[in-house]
Order: structure tokens, then sequence, then C-alpha cells
């Protein structure tokens, strides 16, 4: 690897932040001690921060020469609503909270990579280091774009990493178009008429139907999507009856779930064959339906251009090696997809390490690898040598 010496030797200060963020996580939106933390760093370093973009988050900005080309790099603060079950000494401090999924460590290599730039203007343009709440679920993508991200700060093109335990520390992954599904999300209630489980010719059972109903979904990828397209429809939660009422039979259930697609097509698709479904079995057995779907995430679809210029950087600090171009798509999914919509960009993964230990991304076992720190943030600035060349 070819990392920057000067951040490697920084290593042991740019963990401690990391650990800092870790005991300390905050859920979507709440991410105010994370956002001051962020704040204060980038106040020392001497850049131009703004706040409150998207409630949270918070943008730092560095000007150097006379170009006015632009880029954004982008790192998510949030946690996720998880008991973590780790001992080390920077564990949770916040019940029911902790950083599974490793925006700690995004968040530490941005700051890094922030710090380095700001001593080392070897540029020519303007840099946007993007700290983003709410990635989990919440759109906080969305909510910094829709306060003003792109039309304040203007940028050329938008680039953001994850990291992905399974992958050696040292090596990244890209593609160029799709690398991470649309989230969408549902929930159906099943309305039938409760009553005494030993007269069940007098009710009209909502479990019942509600399982015909799973199972009738799970033919909709596998005969419905052709089969070069990849789909996933999962049902997560089955909810009914009381659970000190053994001889009830309840009068509604509650059945909620994901689904997962690369295509505008292949969502309509399901979409609508999933209420189509739903409400034909419910009216076969004289239950009422109620049907919610939300569109939570689009897909996340890099530029052919900009991955180029990703995977050039990538391979300079990494090696050609240790850089896999045509990675596969993943059917999780990331907000990053709303800026990819508006800007062209990449979204890369980064080697995290083997994962031992239960140590895997939305594991109460996780912990940030910071090993990975100087890598990323020797990426980020690259990164930006390579666009903004003076």
């Amino acid at each position: 690897m070819n990392l920057i010496k000067k951040i490697v030797d920084k290593n042991k200060d740019h963990a401690a932040w990391r650990q800092i963020i870790h005991a300390h996580p905050e859920l979507a939106y709440q991410e105010y001690v994370t956002a001051q933390f962020v704040a204060d760093k980038l106040e020392s370093f001497g850049i131009t921060i703004v706040r409150g973009l998207g409630k949270t988050g918070v943008v730092g900005t560095i000007k150097s020469g006379s170009s006015d080309r632009s880029i954004g790099l982008r790192a998510d603060m949030d946690a996720l609503p998880l008991t973590e079950m780790n001992t080390f000494s920077h564990r949770s401090k916040n019940t029911g909270v902790m950083h599974a999924c490793g925006h700690d460590g995004h968040t530490a290599m941005l700051l890094a990579a922030a710090q380095h730039l700001s001593a080392h203007q070897d540029f020519d343009g303007i840099v946007h280091f993007i700290f983003q709440p709410a990635e989990e679920g919440e759109a906080g993508a969305k909510a910094m774009m829709d306060d003003g991200l792109f039309t304040d700060f203007p940028m050329e093109a938008v680039y953001g990493i994850h990291n992905w335990p399974g992958l050696p520390v040292g090596e990244m992954a890209m593609r160029k178009g799709p690398i991470m599904a649309a989230m969408d999300l549902f929930e159906i209630k099943v309305i039938g008429k409760g009553g005494h489980a030993a007269l069940p010719h007098l009710v009209i059972d909502p479990i019942q139907v509600g399982t015909q109903i799973v199972q009738a979904w799970q033919t909709i990828v596998s005969r419905n999507v052709k089969p070069t397209d990849p789909a996933v429809l999962s049902v997560t939660q089955f909810h009914g009856g009381d659970t000190d009422a053994w001889a009830v039979v309840p009068e509604e259930i509650t059945i909620r779930g994901t689904v997962r697609t690369f295509s505008t097509d292949t969502k309509e698709l399901i979409k609508s064959r999933m209420e189509k479904i739903a409400l034909g079995i419910c009216q076969a057995h004289d239950c009422k339906l109620e049907w919610w779907y939300d569109e939570r995430f689009p897909p996340t679809v890099n530029s052919d251009e900009e991955t180029d210029v990703a995977a050039k950087a990538a391979i300079s600090i990494c090696g050609a090696e240790n850089v896999n171009t045509n990675v596969e798509m993943v059917t999780g999914s990331e907000d990053f997809g709303y800026m990819l919509e508006e800007k062209p960009g990449c979204y890369a993964f980064i080697g995290n390490g083997p994962g031992d230990g239960g140590c895997l991304l939305h594991s109460p076992h996780f912990d940030f690898n910071d090993e990975v720190i100087p890598v990323g943030a020797s990426y980020w600035v690259e990164l930006v040598n390579q666009v903004l060349k003076k």
C-alpha cells in the first residue's frame, strides 16, 4: 500500500476520535454530540463550517487556489437502535444504541482527511466535507439536499465509502452502474373477525389469511420477476393476537417487511403484484385489507467517469491487485443513492477485515477496525488531489 505517511503517523489520534464517537452513539436526527464533535474538529483545522442541514448535518469547506471546480466527500454519523454486547472500554455509553455499521469509522476517516487537506493544500479548487445524519433508514441525505446541500455548496461530483467486513484491510471495491439496491418498506393489516378459538366457524381468522399472503408473495420474485433481474422480497414481522390470550382468534394481524430492487420497472411490478395478491386473498376470505408501501431509498447508481476516477485513486493507495472495479451488486441499501440521482459520483467499499466473532454489519458485536482509518483517509486525499490537480 502507498498510504500517506503523515496520516499514518496520526492514526493513534484518529483512532481515539473514532472510539469517542463509538462510545457516544446517537440515532437518526439526534446526532447532536457527534455533530458538535465534528464541528469542533473541523474548526480546529481552520475549516469553515455550516451546521443544521438535515437538522444535524455538518458541512466543512476548503477552498485552495483560484479554480471553482469542486468535489463533495460524504460520511454518515448516525448509529443503530441496538444494544451493544462488546466489553471493551469504548463500548456504547447510551443503552440500546450502538455504532453497529461503522459510521463512527466513516466519520473518523473523513475528519482525518480534512485535517490533512487543510494542512497540505496541494490542490486547486473546492472540497466540501459532508457529515450526514440519519442514513439508517431515515433518508438524511435527502434531508440535507432539501435544506440546500447542492445549491448552497455547488459540487461537480460527490463520493462516498462504506466499510465492508469480509474484505481484507487495504482492499477496496466498486463498480459502474448500480452497486446497492433500492429499499422499499411495506405494511399490511388483515382485518377479519375475532372470537373464541374453540368456535372457528364463528370467526374469520386473519392469521390463516395472513399466512396465505406471505406464502403467495414468495412466488412474485420466483415467477414474475425476470430471472436475470435481482430482487428480494422479505417479510420480517408478523404480529397478531395477545400473548396472554391462548384461546382468542385476533381481530387483525399486521405484516411488515422490505423489498430490494435495482430497477424501477421491477419495483413497480413487485409492488403491484403484492397488493393484488393480498387484496385477492383477503376478498376470498371476507377480510379487509389496509395497504401501506413506502419507497424509502432509490438504488445507488455510480456514474462511469467518476467510478474510473475513484478506481484510479484507490489503485494509487492500495495497488491494482487490491482494488476490485467490478464488485457484485449488493441488495443492501444506502440513502447516498439520493445524492447520486442529483450528482455524478461513486460509492465504494473499503475492507474492514475478516468479520470474525460476529463482527459483521448490524451485529451487536461489531466494531470498526481502526487500521482502516489511514487507508480511507489516504484514499480521500488522493481522490481530491487527482480530481482537483493544480
